[in-house]
């Protein structure tokens, strides 16, 4: 049964399987997430995947995660040239994130909320979208037993505690954790 878990914090910070960077076409890391990704775990991270660019949007690239305690790191491609994403880039990119993990058998991933920072998409819709393709994609990917959207900052969390309050996912479970916050 996979667990979804809502946590407020650092994603680099987390000790899972793979953590998603919200990348753009050619996997530069300097600013968002993937800069702190490449702070917190070092240049390594972003010479390797930039070796592997271009990457269309909603495509995903797997690199080594430098001293992150995560094991890897998922460039899921959510931002065009101009830094601007949309409701079926962030879905795609989430699907292939979700595509990289199964093809990896990985057992924990946790997301960003893709295209919310420079890439100024809706906090509300990005939330929707994401949970959506999450749980539509959770029962396709047996190996995965935990899914963390790992938010900093109260609108970001809250956005993500909504989306995942409306509907479900049969035999998943949601929780809350992080900074003291649980969902109810």
């Amino acid at each position: 049964m996979a667990r979804i878990e809502l946590w407020n914090g650092d994603i680099c910070d987390l000790e899972v399987d793979a953590i998603v960077n919200a990348a753009n076409l050619s996997l530069w890391m300097s600013t968002g997430v993937g800069g702190e990704i490449k702070r917190a775990g070092g240049d390594s991270i972003e010479f390797a995947a930039v070796r592997q660019a271009p990457v269309a949007l909603g495509e995903a690239v797997v690199t080594p995660a430098g001293s992150l305690a995560a094991r890897v790191v998922v460039h899921a491609v959510s931002l065009d040239r101009d830094r601007r994403t949309s409701a079926e880039v962030i879905d795609r990119a989430v699907r292939s994130a979700f595509a990289r993990a199964r093809e990896l058998r990985l057992r924990s991933i946790a997301f960003p909320a893709m295209g919310t920072g420079v890439g100024g998409f809706p906090l509300d819709e990005a939330a929707r979208v994401t949970v959506a393709a999450a749980r539509d994609e959770l029962p396709a990917s047996p190996s995965i037993d935990v899914v963390i959207f790992a938010m900093r900052g109260a609108a970001a969390y809250q956005a993500f505690e909504a989306a995942l309050a409306t509907g479900s996912i049969s035999g998943s479970t949601v929780q809350g954790g992080g900074a003291g916050s649980a969902l109810a």
